[in-house]
């Protein structure tokens, strides 16, 4: 089964949305499943996992609605206030939500301190506790505090978001190679290929420029603990949909069929539990 790891769903309002700034202007337009199934079917990829885009319960229980009523959605990473008091009895109402994967906090760009936090690593515990994933979304400067917060949790199953957002723009390999090499030796962590081409410039991205980036994370993690993902329809501001997947191909196309269908799916279903 050929999975797309990463995507998201939204009908745009201009507050919700205020990240979408000028240079994404392209994306100021709902986006929903009917579209992305276009998308999938043309690229041959069999399901999705949708990855919340909004902080609110509202945003969760919305994807969730549209995972039940779309099987193509295999599974949702959500958002809960994890470092709330109450997370446990919140977790709770989520216990027949079975599409319900994972959860996610948009750490990217936040002040450096917040894997630090109590409440939120008890949080964390509770996700573990009840077998649902973390995906660490982070800029490529945060890598060595999210290290330490691994690290605080061995049992837990983490899933690196957008190979920690490098910046391919400046065309700058250190010091997030030399991170990653040091993430990876974690072997509860999983690491998305994914939401590269907005990491450069938008117009003037080359496959070339995507390579090293590649290769460092795949002599990182290996294929085992690769996935791919569009960030669709984020990705759409630099690059079409199928011109992602074509790029990923091309680059694994050197591997073995076994490799090759681990980081097209393989490595989604293992870490995600998608049936």
């Amino acid at each position: 089964m050929k999975i797309d790891a990463h995507h998201h769903f939204w009908k745009y309002d201009p507050v919700e949305y205020d990240w979408i700034d000028d240079s994404m202007s392209t994306i100021r337009r709902s986006f929903l499943p009917d579209d992305l199934k276009a998308e999938i079917d043309q690229a041959g990829i069999d399901g999705v996992v949708s990855v919340q885009a909004r902080q609110s319960l509202e945003e969760t229980d919305w994807l969730l609605g549209m995972a039940a009523e779309n099987d193509f959605v295999k599974g949702v990473v959500g958002w809960l206030p994890l470092a709330d008091e109450s997370i446990d009895t919140i977790l709770d109402r989520y216990k027949g939500a079975s599409k319900l994967k994972a959860l996610r906090h948009v750490v990217q760009g936040l002040p450096a301190g917040f894997f630090d936090d109590d409440d939120f690593n008890r949080g964390i515990r509770s996700l573990t506790a009840r077998g649902l994933v973390y995906d660490i979304l982070i800029f490529e400067n945060q890598l060595e505090e999210a290290i330490r917060f691994v690290d605080r949790h061995p049992n837990q199953v983490f899933v690196l978001d957008h190979i920690a957002k490098p910046q391919i723009k400046d065309k700058l390999l250190q010091p997030w190679q030399e991170n990653m090499r040091e993430l990876a030796k974690r072997e509860n962590v999983t690491c998305k290929l994914s939401g590269m081409v907005t990491e450069a410039d938008f117009n003037a991205w080359t496959e070339e420029q995507m390579l090293p980036y590649l290769e460092s994370t795949l002599e990182a993690f290996g294929p085992d603990r690769l996935m791919f993902g569009s960030d669709w329809p984020v990705c759409l501001v630099a690059s079409r949909y199928q011109q992602w997947v074509d790029l990923i191909q091309r680059f694994i196309d050197p591997l073995s069929t076994q490799e090759q269908a681990s980081i097209m799916g393989g490595t989604a279903v293992s870490s995600y539990q998608l049936d």
